[in-house]
This record gives structure tokens, sequence and C-alpha cells, in this order.
């Protein structure tokens, strides 16, 4: 019987495993050998841990979301409790994300390059992966949307979809082309743009 950390372990260097490889060369150029000599680990192990190569990547996904979910959660509740009030709670989330791609950018560069591909057996992983990140995001709109009518507030499910494209194209840009700006930066940026203090931030023209 295997050890709960140990496993845990094993799965994560696998994960990390694919997320380089697969990100740098594409999923049908890297072999389930390449990942395990990535890994450090046996060839049967990939096998004993995931049915086949398409089985890991499915994992890859789902796995990702489930963490990047949780540390949106987490950043939101903390906020909360430090009495930063839903913009707050959402400004937390922003940077939550990019701190996530900052410790991920294999997965975010992984993710963003199967979206566009239609031919693959896993788009409605992909679509349960994108449904658990924006999911977070809704969770905390709804809970800080303001008293009077819907046709006051904007759409929740559009603004949270477009909340995560924001963040995840600016970091993924922030990691390919700026990578030597600091995290706080970024986010700085992101929550003037947010805020909507960006129009007419160079002054007169």
């Amino acid at each position: 019987m295997h050890s709960a950390p140990r496993w845990t372990a094993t799965r994560q260097r696998l994960y990390d495993a694919a997320a380089a490889l697969i990100s740098e060369r594409g999923f049908s150029a890297t072999t389930v050998d390449e990942i395990a000599e990535r890994a450090g680990v046996a060839k049967g192990t990939v096998y004993y841990n995931f049915a086949s190569k398409d089985g890991l990547l499915e994992a890859l996904m789902l796995h990702g979301a489930e963490e990047l979910a949780a540390s949106l959660r987490q950043a939101a509740q903390g906020a909360v409790r430090h009495g930063g009030g839903p913009g707050g709670a959402l400004d937390a989330m922003v940077r939550a994300g990019l701190a996530f791609i900052d410790r991920r950018p294999a997965f975010a560069k992984l993710y963003v390059a199967e979206l566009w591909r239609c031919d693959r057996p896993w788009q409605e992983t992909l679509a349960a992966v994108r449904g658990r990140v924006v999911a977070a995001v809704e969770e905390e709109l709804r809970a800080g949307a303001g008293p009077g009518g819907p046709e006051g507030r904007p759409d929740v499910s559009l603004t949270a979809s477009a909340l995560v494209g924001t963040v995840l194209v600016a970091a993924l840009d922030w990691k390919v082309f700026q990578p030597e700006r600091p995290l706080e930066e970024v986010h700085r940026a992101l929550a003037a743009l947010l805020e909507g203090r960006v129009a007419g931030a160079g002054g007169p023209t």
C-alpha cells in the first residue's frame, strides 16, 4: 500500500514534468518516456498513476484548476477577514491569480495553447477547468453585489470570465516578455486597469 504523501509528491512531479515538456514541445511531440525521465521516475510509474498520456494531461488540467480556484477563494476569504470588503477580495484574487501563474507558468501556457485546439478528446475537461476557476470569481462577484435590480449590474458570468481572461493574458505577457518585472508591479498595473484608473493616466495630449 502506497504512502499518501509520497503518492501525492510523485503525481506532482509528473504534473510538473508533463506541463513543462508539453508547453515546450506540444502534446504529440512529448513522449511518456520523456515525462518519466523529467520527473525522475520509471515509465511504469506513469502508467501506475494514469491510464495513458491523455489521462495524465486531463488529470493535470483538473489538478491545476483546483489549485488555482482554491488559491483564489483563500485570497478572497483572507481579504474579507481583514476588512477588505468586496473590492479588496477581488483585488486579492487578482494578486493570487498572478502569483499562481508565477509559480506555474508552464501550466498556464499549456492551458492557453490547448484552448485553441478543437480536435482533442479532452475538450470537455478544458471546459470543466475553465468553469471551476470562473466559478470562484463568480461567487465573489455575487457575494459583493449591491442592492438594486439586475438591470443595473453587469452580467456576473461574463464579468468573471473577462476578469479571469484578463489576469491570464496579462500574466503570460509578463512571464514571456517582461519577466524582470516584480509581481507587485504587475499587480498594481492590473488593479489600476480594473478600477478604471487607466483612462487619462498619461495626462493631456
